[in-house]
């Protein structure tokens, strides 16, 4: 089962922990977007300690086929992030509770 996380919710929840006003949870949580997404575009590999590694990588165009009309189609060029995580999030992912 999937369940997203919402950044209302996070906010709440920077609120419910940190006791600072929703406004400011939620100016922090953008500025923590904002730097990663930054250094990405900059450097193409974002690093939290203890959490993973966020890369960009480049990926060629390609020829592509739509699986219903089966029409070729070519993919353009692109960037995408990968997410690497660390070995601690692993294991505790992975803990035995």
């Amino acid at each position: 089962m999937r369940i997203n996380l919402t950044k209302k919710e996070i906010i709440n929840s920077l609120y419910m922990q940190l006791g600072f006003s929703k406004k400011i949870c939620e100016n922090l949580l953008e500025d923590f977007f904002s730097i990663i997404l930054s250094e990405l575009r900059k450097n193409k590999n974002v690093k939290i300690s203890k959490f993973g590694t966020f890369i960009l990588r480049h990926k060629k165009s390609r020829i592509g086929r739509n699986p219903k009309t089966l029409e070729k189609k070519i993919i353009s060029a692109r960037n995408v992030v990968l997410f690497k995580p660390s070995n601690q999030l692993k294991k505790y992912i992975n803990k035995n509770e």
